[in-house]
């Protein structure tokens, strides 16, 4: 089997209603799809990830430009090898970024190419599963312009509540104090029960991230994620052990490389590698050996499409709990709960929470089928 083609898919969409968080205003949801055709006529699909403000465009140059030319004729299960090469070419400009975003998609598809090439689920050839299911904690509560805060996001929680979800987390970043006022208002609402997250996107320096953990700690959050910004190692570092809670980073970090000296010094309870943007499936697994032997948990990062969200599902499956034990601590889906196609229609509604639990699919490959209508409608480029 040989690689014949690979297409980068930029796709876009406005917003209904613009929102904010720590970084800026988010005006549309973005992502990279990428495609990769084979000589056998099985196609991948991986994601590429785009946070909030960042363009589609710039992971497909280097798809286009740089890793197409290695990837044609070679054999799609020489994923590793692969792997490395991509990473070696961008090395000089690249070790992170939208380089490792792009490495990333690419890496899924080959995952998913394997998978449908043995009828079998992602997870099993990278492992096994740990879990059949996992559970989910619904991302929202971003910043609209007409909204009246707290009392939109009191609402706003208690629609995740009604729905099932066990736990939520919150968008922070938005100032010290008024962070914290609203964290409370929410623990008020929703009572003891429900586990609370908060991520302020890196908006904070260590004084006002330890002034906010001291503030909120009667509010027993579950995670405090992203209090300050991604370099800031030595911070992390301070303010780790403060709360009960525990600290949570790592979105954007990348591979193994980037990863290596956080897990060394125990600078985060939690790690959050995207696989669409850290490293994809292959690795991922490897900053997952990494963190289970350092005994640091991991609850990946998630907020691509409905593509990342079942390449994902796949990943979580095959993460070991640290430590196992009878009752162990599993990790979560983070399920984004925005209103964007890109998320149900894209991949035909094929993931769903039941009774509080997702189920890890168990079709071949990611354990999706992709409408590519919703490509075709959405693409810019």
């Amino acid at each position: 089997m040989k690689i014949t083609n690979v297409i980068a898919h930029a796709i876009s969409v406005p917003l209904e209603k613009p929102f904010y968080f720590s970084q800026g205003w988010v005006e549309k949801r973005s992502s990279l799809i990428i495609e990769i055709v084979t000589d056998n006529g099985i196609s991948g699909w991986g994601e590429a990830l785009c946070h909030g403000l960042q363009a589609p465009q710039i992971a497909a140059a280097f798809i286009e430009n740089v890793f197409r030319p290695i990837l044609i004729n070679r054999n799609p299960f020489d994923v590793e090898v692969l792997w490395e090469e991509m990473y070696n070419i961008t090395r000089p400009y690249g070790q992170g970024g939208s380089a490792v975003n792009a490495i990333s998609g690419v890496d899924i598809a080959l995952w998913d190419i394997i998978g449908k090439s043995v009828n079998q689920p992602i997870h099993r050839l990278i492992g096994g599963a740990f879990r059949q299911e996992v559970t989910p904690y619904a991302t929202g509560f971003y910043r609209l312009a007409n909204a009246i805060y707290p009392q939109d996001a009191i609402r706003e929680a208690q629609t995740y509540v009604d729905a099932g979800f066990e736990a939520f987390k919150l968008k922070i970043g938005f100032g010290v104090k008024e962070d914290i006022a609203f964290i409370k208002a929410i623990r008020n609402a929703v009572g003891n029960d429900i586990k609370i997250m908060a991520d302020a996107n890196g908006a904070y320096n260590v004084a006002e991230a330890r002034y906010l953990i001291k503030e909120t700690e009667e509010c027993d959050l579950y995670f405090l994620e992203e209090l300050l910004a991604p370099e800031d190692l030595q911070g992390y570092r301070e303010i780790k052990g403060l709360s009960k809670a525990y600290l949570a980073a790592g979105e954007q970090i990348f591979g193994k490389m980037g990863y290596r000296p956080w897990l060394e010094q125990r600078a985060l309870d939690i790690i959050q590698p995207d696989i669409c943007s850290s490293g994809g499936i292959t690795e991922c697994k490897k900053i997952a050996a990494l963190a289970q032997a350092q005994h640091t948990m991991m609850i990946p990062h998630v907020w691509g499409s409905g593509i990342g969200i079942a390449a994902s599902l796949q990943f979580i499956a095959s993460i070991p709990s640290t430590p196992l034990c009878l009752n162990p601590t599993h990790p979560m889906l983070e399920f984004d709960q925005s209103s964007h196609p890109f998320r149900k229609d894209l991949i035909c509604d094929g993931i769903k929470m039941m009774n509080g639990k997702v189920t890890i699919p168990t079709k071949p490959g990611i354990g999706v089928e992709i409408n590519r209508d919703i490509i075709n409608r959405f693409k810019v480029n």
